[in-house]
């Protein structure tokens, strides 16, 4: 059974954050430079939010608030859902999709960071896995196995 461990191994270790004390404007810009969807809010090695494009968009445009004078710590999600490196891959489709929540920050059992794992990543390990699995089903009706 595959796990979260096995995922991280194949991804890049940099995980893009920022302080809660941050603009949300500043963090708009990393995440563009970065071109990527959130940001995990950070106090010394702990997580204490992340801060989505959903974020933004409902609570600084939709409420017409000023990005530059809006902190992180004021709108990012404080109620952050992480998981383990031995995590079953499909635990985690489970929580991403009864949650909707597109990125997941992985800890270890001290509550380090260790990765970040996103519904992309989830997709790419599947579509992989079903590659793999009717390669196998296909070489067995043709008898080549």
């Amino acid at each position: 059974m595959a796990t979260v461990a096995d995922i991280l191994r194949g991804k890049p270790t940099q995980v893009h954050s920022i302080s809660p004390r941050a603009s949300v404007l500043d963090a708009t810009h990393q995440m563009n430079r970065h071109r990527v969807g959130s940001l995990l809010v950070m106090e010394a090695d702990q997580v204490v939010g992340i801060l989505s494009e959903r974020d933004v968009l409902t609570r600084i445009v939709a409420e017409e608030k000023n990005p530059r004078t809006v902190t992180v710590g004021q709108v990012m999600t404080t109620e952050v859902i992480v998981c383990r490196p031995d995590t079953p891959v499909e635990d985690v489709s489970a929580i991403m999709k009864n949650r909707r929540v597109r990125h997941l920050p992985v800890c270890d059992e001290d509550g380090r960071l260790v990765g970040l794992i996103s519904i992309g990543d989830l997709n790419a390990h599947h579509a992989s896995h079903q590659e793999i699995t009717i390669h196998y089903l296909n070489e067995y009706l043709y008898g080549r196995v």
